[in-house]
């Protein structure tokens, strides 16, 4: 499949699936018909060329799969009268749909995708699925599961949304606030997955970061004054700037201060850069605003010794009072080891430790041990830092992370 048809497809998911919600409203199976026009075009649009109107195409191909589904389903639960109507607005031309161009449903499938009775897991996943239009086989592959237990899970969910008695509507201004906060940290985690994979022989999942990113500047086009969506896609397009120099010829981690800063994308961290600046200044800080400023100080640096460590620890210091949790309290140890000198780090981190457990929460026990091997290590103290770096490096699935950590080790005896 070439990579335009590809992209279109994905665009297109979401309009074709709110064509097929509004008509029917029932989500679930309409999901399920979506997926299949979006296979059957992936098969065919590469030899028989991109229709002329390829929403319509995949709505009316959507349309008579759920129509399908719909008799199976009705017929399975005797529901006579509603198979009738699909029957009949199937053989009325007038009735049959249309290919909304003016309608724009992301946004409202965001906000069902990340419904408040589904986990985060859940919610994930059904947005990747429903916003995103990759497959069940993609997703599973991702978040290295198999693809039957990603197609429960999937179902599950959808199942969950029913029985809650989700509507697809378009959000309220209460409703969109209030949900606002799921989808943004939905797009965060898919993000995050993508960019450090939690399990596999790469570093990163390059087609996660880029669905990330585009559904981040779909949400953005549709909220641009909401100063968290535009934080947290800056955020990301400054994170991603510096992914082709996070490995080198041979695969290998290479740590953020032995980067070739050459090969950070310039135009992402311009785009990136001004999108904060943009919101920086709206007194409505957010976590993603804060952690996109500490991307931007970050990309701001010439050279690692030109980087501004202490405005990094103050901002680290701001997020954890706005958004305490493990992995910012050890982001934070980290800061202020740059800035302050090893010494003060450990026993920030020591005390950290003794509050909230960062070596034990699962969040951070991995990393934990990390860091604290790389400030033994400044310290003076190989034989400390080898062991806790074997540690590290036994507690993660990403092999490259791994290969990293014990190189380390190896190095110090």
């Amino acid at each position: 499949m070439t990579a335009y048809v590809e992209h279109l497809l994905r665009t297109e998911a979401p309009q074709v699936l709110g064509a097929l919600v509004r008509r029917f409203g029932r989500f679930d199976i309409a999901e399920d018909a979506v997926q299949e026009a979006l296979l059957t075009a992936s098969r065919t649009w590469p030899v028989d060329g991109v229709p002329e109107d390829p929403r319509g195409w995949l709505i009316r191909v959507g349309y008579r799969r759920m129509v399908d589904m719909l008799r199976s389903d009705q017929a399975r639960r005797r529901r006579e009268q509603e198979a009738g109507m699909a029957e009949l607005a199937m053989r009325e031309p007038a009735r049959r749909p249309s290919a909304p161009q003016e309608a724009d449903d992301s946004l409202t499938l965001l906000l069902l995708c990340c419904h408040p009775a589904l986990s985060a897991t859940s919610q994930v996943a059904l947005t990747l699925r429903a916003v995103g239009g990759l497959t069940t086989a993609e997703i599973a592959h991702a978040y290295g599961v198999a693809e039957a237990t990603m197609g429960t899970r999937i179902s599950r969910a959808k199942q969950q949304l029913a029985r809650a008695g989700a509507r697809f509507t378009p959000p309220t201004d209460a409703d969109r606030d209030s949900r606002m906060t799921a989808v943004t940290r939905v797009l965060y985690l898919i993000f995050n997955e993508g960019y450090t994979a939690s399990a596999g022989d790469e570093l990163a999942r390059l087609d996660l970061t880029r669905e990330a990113i585009r559904l981040t500047r779909m949400l953005h086009d549709r909220v641009p004054d909401d100063a968290e969506v535009t934080g947290l896609l800056a955020l990301m397009l400054l994170t991603e700037s510096r992914r082709t120099a996070r490995t080198g010829g041979d695969d290998e981690l290479v740590p953020l201060d032995e980067q070739d800063r050459s090969r950070w994308d310039a135009a992402l961290i311009r785009e990136g850069t001004e999108l904060i600046d943009g919101v920086w200044s709206r007194r409505e800080v957010g976590p993603y605003q804060l952690q996109a400023a500490i991307a931007a100080v970050h990309a701001a640096a010439a050279s690692p010794e030109r980087t501004d460590w202490p405005q990094i620890a103050a901002l680290y210091l701001w997020l954890e009072r706005l958004a305490p949790s493990a992995p910012v309290r050890l982001s934070r140890v980290v800061a202020v080891a740059r800035a302050y000198g090893p010494t003060r780090g450990l026993a920030l981190l020591d005390d950290l430790n003794r509050r909230f457990l960062l070596d034990r929460e699962p969040l951070t026990r991995q990393r934990e041990r990390a860091v604290r091997a790389h400030l033994l290590q400044e310290t003076g103290d190989a034989a400390g830092a080898a062991t806790l770096y074997r540690q590290a490096a036994a507690l993660t699935e990403n092999q490259v992370e791994r290969r990293y950590l014990l190189g380390r080790a190896d190095r110090l005896g």
